[in-house]
């Protein structure tokens, strides 16, 4: 599905928060679509502490490569109406001083006005169905504080490290055959 609708201000959960959240769906991201440079900000604000030197339009490039057309890379946002809403990826590798650990989810991301709502699951599901579609066994990621998250979701901490000025939780799931 390609998602190319213009952008507008979500509507926020209220009192129809379950139906609400029920009505999000969740699409592949297309290299074209108007929502890329949305995402690239939000990662940009939650991440970019991370590599200080990385500026956004690196990081918007990045997230365009990342749009493919299946299996990894591929790029995935929930959308309430036209409107994005989170985001998550399946990347070939999130941690440079790590090859060997891939390929990973990332860049999961919810606004905060829309959490709550179980759209960060149906984010990592989704990915996760796509890495087992294409023969992946073993998927990684890494949280410095969304570890319960991932656990209730059957992902295991594997190692605790510091990584660029963060202590983070890696994280494995082993995808069924």
């Amino acid at each position: 599905m390609r998602v190319t609708a213009a952008e507008a201000e979500p509507r926020v959960p209220g009192g129809e928060a379950d139906a609400t959240a029920a009505r999000v769906r969740v699409a592949r991201l297309a290299a074209d679509s108007p929502h890329l440079l949305t995402l690239a900000r939000w990662a940009f604000a939650q991440w970019g502490h991370l590599d200080p030197d990385r500026r956004l339009d690196q990081a918007l490039a990045d997230f365009r490569d990342q749009c493919g057309e299946g299996g990894r890379p591929s790029m995935f946002v929930a959308m309430a109406g036209d409107t994005p809403v989170g985001m998550a990826s399946l990347i070939d590798d999130d941690m440079p001083d790590r090859p060997a650990l891939n390929p990973w989810l990332a860049s999961v991301y919810v606004r905060p006005e829309w959490r709550g709502h179980g759209i960060a699951s149906r984010l990592v599901r989704r990915v996760e169905q796509e890495a087992s579609e294409h023969g992946i066994a073993t998927l990684h990621l890494f949280t410095p504080d969304r570890q319960a998250l991932y656990r209730r979701l059957g992902w295991r901490a594997v190692e605790e490290r510091d990584y660029r000025g963060e202590r983070v939780t890696i994280m494995r799931l082993e995808l069924a055959r």
